[in-house]
């Protein structure tokens, strides 16, 4: 997804109407001193200094929405006390559609009280229900849900487990989205993901992932493990996985998996990142995004959030300056042949896939492009050798290239899908190849596995060579053709 692609989606978010379905709740953070000890009990006394409230749970990726500009309405079971009525009003001051809440004067609206003094968390006091609604109030949800799914494009799910989420709704939801073609993607809690099967994705983080699964999560195979049980329990097509400082794993039932790396460069509070991946991935699969485009968007949004202090958001101009800065880093994916070996080697520690492909890629088009995504899919980097003007002109002739390698460099860097990129000057990358071993070699599907150049050399140390598909008809050559063949007749 390139930088003009994200802006375009940026400019479609007021179009956008996202239905949230979940447990709401209210934030309160009482700040104030502590100087003395009660004379009643041996603890502190705190002097009240300011209070404020806040949306929180599902509530919070209400905010997100809100502040991206989406249109947002809410499904859920409130108290029917003064706590319920605040929380509705403070809705629908944001501008967010009420008609999906019901109250019920048997349940407690949460509100979760956060003492503080002394820059630190003293106590917390919880007021909630936790028992599951009634069967009325689920049929009445699902109907809301079935009645009005027409009207939005995404439905997102934040599950805090206290009681509005259960199994029959969640079946109901899911299949009324199925039904209408409406991506259902949730934020799950808990122990038994069984209520969530069938979703279009679930958005867990690490630590939610190991206890739904029960395969402890210490390195890159073991989390491949949790996440291909969980799939299965669950029965589904994709699962993301949220892993803090390590960015994010997309895992597919195709075998597909990608890793998207953290793209905070400051981290100050984690506290909210979850609901903002969930609101950046509800919006992008709602505008017809592909699952990897939306989560590469929710990955820019959580380094925001991360970066600050707090529960957070992110706004659409924040979002602009950080594609606009991701553009600027395009120069440092352009790395010479000495320090991109270095690098490599820290990345395979890590137990990094390495990708390599080579080429001229002269006029670069939509062939290159799809061919290059299907390389970045085989591992988690994607590394590309670029023939240098002097390479391709002994290849291809005094007339070729047509753009130059600064150019054609800089234009490929901006690709998404390109980790790394080499300039080399030699006829074949063999000698490069030698260099960086990469695990995977990655070429064309015109070639055949002997004429691949490099094929014995990866083989030797334990890599293989994988065939990419190609867009039928599409080269440089017949561009060149094309043009030649209108102007001529022109």
């Amino acid at each position: 997804m390139d930088q003009i692609q994200m802006e375009n989606f940026l400019d479609r978010l007021p179009e956008l109407r996202v239905l949230v379905i979940g447990d709401l709740m209210l934030d309160e953070y009482v700040w104030g001193r502590t100087e003395r000890i009660s004379p009643e009990a041996p603890v502190q006394v705190v002097d009240v200094v300011r209070e404020d409230i806040r949306l929180g749970g599902a509530g919070n990726v209400i905010n997100n929405l809100v502040t991206l500009g989406c249109e947002v309405h809410v499904a859920s079971v409130l108290g029917d006390g003064q706590d319920g009525l605040w929380l509705r009003q403070c809705l629908e001051e944001k501008g967010v559609g009420t008609a999906g809440l019901l109250f019920d004067a048997l349940r407690t609206t949460s509100r979760k009280t956060r003492i503080l003094a002394a820059h630190q968390q003293m106590l917390r006091i919880d007021r909630e229900s936790r028992e599951p609604i009634s069967a009325a109030q689920e049929e009445q949800l699902a109907d809301f849900v079935r009645r009005h799914a027409g009207e939005f494009q995404a439905i997102l799910v934040s599950d805090y487990l206290k009681g509005v989420l259960t199994e029959g709704l969640l079946q109901a939801v899911i299949a009324i989205g199925k039904e209408r073609g409406l991506p259902v993607v949730i934020d799950p809690k808990g122990r038994d993901y069984r209520k969530y099967r069938g979703a279009t994705l679930l958005t867990p983080n690490r630590k939610e992932t190991e206890t739904a699964s029960g395969v402890s999560i210490v390195d890159e195979e073991s989390l491949h493990r949790a996440a291909r049980t969980l799939m299965e329990q669950v029965e589904l097509e994709t699962l993301m996985v949220t892993r803090s400082e390590e960015g994010i794993s997309i895992f597919s039932r195709d075998g597909g998996d990608v890793h998207l790396p953290t793209e905070a460069r400051e981290v100050f509070d984690v506290t909210g990142a979850g609901d903002t991946v969930l609101s950046l991935i509800g919006a992008g699969l709602g505008a017809g995004l592909a699952i990897e485009d939306a989560a590469r968007l929710a990955n820019l949004a959580a380094g925001i959030v991360v970066g600050k202090v707090g529960t957070s958001t992110v706004t659409v101009e924040e979002l602009r300056q950080a594609i606009a800065l991701r553009g600027q880093e395009v120069d440092a994916k352009i790395k010479g042949r000495e320090e991109l070996k270095h690098l490599l080697e820290v990345e395979r520690r890590r137990g990094k896939t390495i990708v390599f492909t080579n080429g001229c890629f002269d006029l670069l088009h939509v062939g290159h492009v799809k061919y290059l995504q299907q390389a970045r899919r085989l591992g988690d980097m994607l590394v590309l050798g670029l023939n240098s003007d002097a390479s391709i002109r002994r290849l291809k002739g005094p007339n070729r290239p047509l753009i130059s390698e600064h150019e054609r460099a800089h234009i490929l860097a901006a690709l998404s899908c390109i980790d790394y990129l080499v300039v080399f000057d030699e006829d074949t990358p063999l000698e490069l190849l030698g260099l960086l071993r990469p695990d995977i070699l990655a070429k064309g599907a015109d070639y055949t596995p002997d004429t691949v150049v490099g094929r014995d050399l990866v083989e030797s140390y334990g890599g293989r060579v994988e065939l990419v598909p190609l867009v039928d008809g599409r080269s440089t050559t017949n561009i060149i053709e094309r043009i030649l063949d209108r102007y001529e007749k022109g």
